[in-house]
């Protein structure tokens, strides 16, 4: 089936009540998801820390969630200054970290996802070809959680290629590591690229999946 939902995130968002179930969920794979029951929900976005190829793993507690989307949610680069002036404090009430923070494909900053992935069933897709259901397992005695995904799916195959994201902390050297250092330039990001290194920072970047599903997990 030819999907006709929007590419990029914003407008996913906008139009996720008229186009998830048609193209993202044939009726086929719908009836086979009759158990657990799903509950569709506005569209959520997965911070995924993994190999692409990976179908499993154990490290979902370095996953994060946005129950809401970050891209409205965040400022430009050049809105820096202003959110310093604001104690850090963001107009859409999430706060600025200093030490780690957050930048989207646009160069937006973008507030945190939370951490550690909540445990769940999650139908997850990349707009692309494959929808899949993500199951995330409560952290077991050391702190670990286990992730998997069906539909012979792997993390590649469910990655939004067009949502980049990363978060930026002082490097090792110890110098400032700020977003008045990031080159407006350097964006927006390719689908599917690295996001760009900023001077003074390590960087970690995060796939993006997602989210228009939920289930608990049994019991």
């Amino acid at each position: 089936m030819k999907n006709k939902c929007p590419a990029t995130r914003r407008s996913l968002l906008a139009a996720v009540s008229t186009c998830v179930v048609s193209s993202l969920v044939p009726f086929t794979f719908a009836q086979e998801y009759r158990r657990p029951r799903f509950q569709r929900i506005p569209v959520q976005y997965i911070a995924a820390l993994a190999d692409p190829h990976a179908r499993s793993g154990n490290n979902a507690e370095q996953w994060g969630l946005w129950r809401k989307d970050p891209g409205p949610r965040g400022l430009p680069l050049d809105f820096y200054d202003t959110l310093r002036a604001n104690d850090n404090v963001a107009p859409a009430n999430w706060t600025f970290n200093d030490n780690a923070w957050w930048l989207e494909e646009h160069g937006l900053i973008m507030e945190a996802p939370e951490f550690p992935m909540p445990a769940g069933h999650y139908l997850v897709t990349g707009n692309r070809d494959i929808t899949a259901m993500l199951t995330v397992y409560a952290q077991d005695a050391k702190g670990s959680q286990r992730w998997e995904l069906d539909n012979d799916a792997d993390v590649y195959d469910v990655t939004h290629l067009r949502c980049r994201s990363a978060i930026y902390t002082p490097d090792a050297a110890g110098h400032d590591c700020t977003p008045a250092s990031a080159l407006q330039s350097n964006f927006p990001v390719r689908p599917g690229a690295d996001m760009p290194p900023v001077n003074g920072c390590s960087k970690q970047d995060y796939m993006v999946l997602i989210v228009y599903a939920t289930a608990p997990l049994e019991a």
